[in-house]
């Protein structure tokens, strides 16, 4: 029985390293999508391609060729009316336009297509995956008490705990030197 709780111990440690790096590889993905060859990663901002995919997920997106996207493939493109905006929508269909293809796309939670054709310059990629809410993480990691609760924080307190451990070095009295002390009420000549 005695045995029982130390590979309890060893169980629930192996499985909370596992769940961290977890965790870590898959914030990694979402903040680094190049290192599995994709071109980009998107937090999603609204709810519009519910419930495929929902406000506060990462949509990965890897490069597509336009004349390969198809009825059906989700996209991620720039908005027509602001080169700033990332949009992820479903193609509903697919159209000739200024000697090339562009896409009419539609939101899964939308009644009807998005007004505006997106011509395949504007497309970023097709969406590969996607990983539900670490974008609300990502999004809380770049705002101002994000970055002071996630870097500052732990930065200030591993300097004061090397500070600390620096001060205990330094008045630790170690046996090799309590060897050598003079007892008290004895001089050395």
């Amino acid at each position: 029985m005695r045995d029982a709780i130390p590979n309890r111990r060893r169980l629930a440690g192996g499985l909370a390293v596992a769940a961290f790096l977890l965790v870590l590889t898959i914030v990694g993905v979402a903040a680094v999508p190049q290192v599995i060859g994709a071109k980009g990663s998107y937090v999603v901002l609204s709810s519009s391609m519910s419930p495929t995919i929902d406000a506060g997920d990462v949509v990965v997106v890897r490069d597509a060729d336009p004349s390969a996207i198809e009825t059906g493939d989700v996209i991620t493109y720039r908005s027509p009316t602001d080169a700033d905006r990332r949009v992820t929508h479903r193609v509903v269909a697919v159209q000739s336009w200024d000697g090339g293809p562009a896409f009419r796309t539609k939101g899964d939670a939308n009644e009807e297509a998005d007004a505006a054709l997106v011509p395949a310059e504007n497309v970023v990629g097709v969406v590969w995956f996607h990983i539900p809410l670490v974008g609300y993480l990502l999004q809380f990691a770049s705002s101002t008490v994000g970055i002071a609760l996630l870097v500052v924080v732990p930065a200030v307190l591993l300097v004061v705990t090397e500070l600390r451990d620096l001060y205990r070095a330094a008045t630790t009295v170690t046996d090799e030197e309590r060897a050598t002390e003079t007892p008290p009420g004895q001089r050395e000549e």
